[in-house]
């Protein structure tokens, strides 16, 4: 069993380092908020931590999973940050949801140490996190991934390589493209329905068994339709992700003209009062754009 620190207690940490736990592995927690550390030991055991830097000193491994470029480089190479106390053979894992740029920032500052470094974002939203079925797309060298690996397995079902430094995260920005893309079809969709006049329900029985079915209309397709968002990945943070598509995409030369249009809708969704609320919210956009024609 291995000795491991994990860094942020979010809706998606807090699962994330309990399965560690679950699976016998002794971890240490780091929580900004200091007792929401103490909440997940009085619930899972193990310790806690003052700061990133205690927390990671003897730690085999150490996960990160905060909110985004600023915050993964506070915790990791700030005065307090792990790798202040990191050293040779440690190796250092991100979950975090941020730039290319900035992991291989870290990774950088990391390889001076000798410390081994894989960006890892995840995809499969808070339930994934809590039954332990995230999908995991990470970058860094093959050596150090095969060492995390198997502990990255205690809440994934699906974990891969796709390259080197900041290939996990080039890899997330296609996983929120795509997501971003197939939410406005189906508010489009369920709106249109609306219109006509069809129940919506039947509708997709219907066509969740065909071409169009995803996972988002599996999952999000009913909640949608009773106009329910106060769950599940908030806005917020979606465009949070997807400006960092559109500034990777300034980078290498893609066109987004959908992402960057869904984006503009999505900051309409956050003027409604729903930057809180499940990025299906979209549909939500629709209905208030319907309810103020004239």
């Amino acid at each position: 069993m291995a000795e491991v620190a994990f860094l942020g207690l979010g809706v998606m940490g807090f699962p994330m380092a309990g399965h560690l736990a679950a699976k016998g592995h002794s971890v240490t927690v780091y929580n900004r908020t200091a007792a929401k550390a103490d909440a997940w030991v009085g619930r899972h055991g193990g310790q806690s931590a003052p700061t990133p830097a205690a927390a990671a000193a003897s730690a085999e491994t150490v996960f990160v999973c905060v909110g985004n470029d600023h915050d993964v480089k506070s915790v990791t190479m700030g005065e307090q940050g792990a790798l202040r106390t990191m050293g040779e053979g440690q190796i250092l894992v991100d979950h975090t949801t941020a730039s290319a740029t900035a992991a291989k920032t870290v990774h950088g500052s990391a390889e001076a140490r000798r410390v081994g470094f894989i960006d890892a974002p995840v995809s499969g939203g808070q339930a994934g996190a809590e039954n332990g079925i995230l999908t995991v797309m990470c970058g860094g060298e093959s050596d150090v991934f095969a060492r995390v690996e198997p502990l990255i397995g205690c809440y994934a079902r699906s974990c891969r390589l796709m390259g080197g430094t900041g290939a996990g995260q080039l890899t997330k920005m296609v996983n929120q493209i795509c997501i971003a893309g197939l939410l406005q079809g189906l508010s489009e969709g369920l709106h249109f329905s609306e219109r006509a006049g069809l129940d919506g329900t039947a509708v997709l029985e219907v066509i969740s068994k065909g071409a169009a079915g995803s996972w988002q209309m599996e999952n999000r397709g009913a909640t949608m339709l009773d106009d329910r968002f106060d769950f599940g990945f908030a806005v917020d943070w979606m465009r949070k992700d997807l400006g960092i598509c559109l500034a990777e995409a300034e980078v290498n030369g893609a066109s987004l003209p959908i992402t960057a249009l869904i984006d503009q809708f999505y900051k309409d969704v956050q003027h409604l009062g729903g930057g809180r609320w499940d990025t299906s919210s979209l549909v939500r956009r629709l209905r208030a754009l319907e309810a103020n024609r004239p």
